[in-house]
């Protein structure tokens, strides 16, 4: 079943979009460019909204090249300013094929990232695309603390 990602166009107030390798060089750079992006939209670097969006991009971007790499294609990262100081995060990859794992034993071997994503985003979901998927999470920018 195929769906888009909003039902109606969202309003903008900025937006980033990123090609980058599908490598663990790649995902680090997903992170580090998140924070200067955030500050040039009136969110400090080292606030609690820059860390943890750069959180959630670190663990959407880490499981892009970790479960969702196919050799030879890049991942996508869109960072999305919304109203109402809302971050809507997107990472999609070319791998289709897996089902995302969200870990509830804590013995288990990983899918603890997404239980972190579950945490601090306050929604999240995955979308098909035509060629992989795209993990995406909405996150407050508002003062909190992780």
């Amino acid at each position: 079943m195929r769906f888009s990602l909003f039902t109606a166009p969202p309003a903008l107030f900025g937006e980033l979009r990123l090609r980058l390798s599908a490598t663990p060089r790649g995902a680090r750079l997903a992170r580090r460019l998140t924070g200067p992006q955030l500050t040039a939209w009136g969110h400090p670097h080292g606030g609690d909204a820059d860390h943890t969006a750069q959180q959630v991009v670190a663990e959407l971007a880490a499981n892009a090249v970790t479960h969702g790499r196919v050799p030879g294609r890049d991942f996508g990262l869109r960072l999305l300013l919304l109203p109402g100081d809302t971050l809507r995060v997107e990472v999609s990859d070319a791998r289709g094929d897996r089902r995302l794992r969200v870990v509830t034993n804590p013995e288990e071997e990983g899918g603890r990232g997404l239980v972190l994503v579950r945490v601090l985003a306050r929604t999240w979901g995955v979308a098909e695309r035509d060629v992989g998927k795209t993990v995406w999470a909405e996150l407050s920018l508002r003062d909190r603390r992780i």
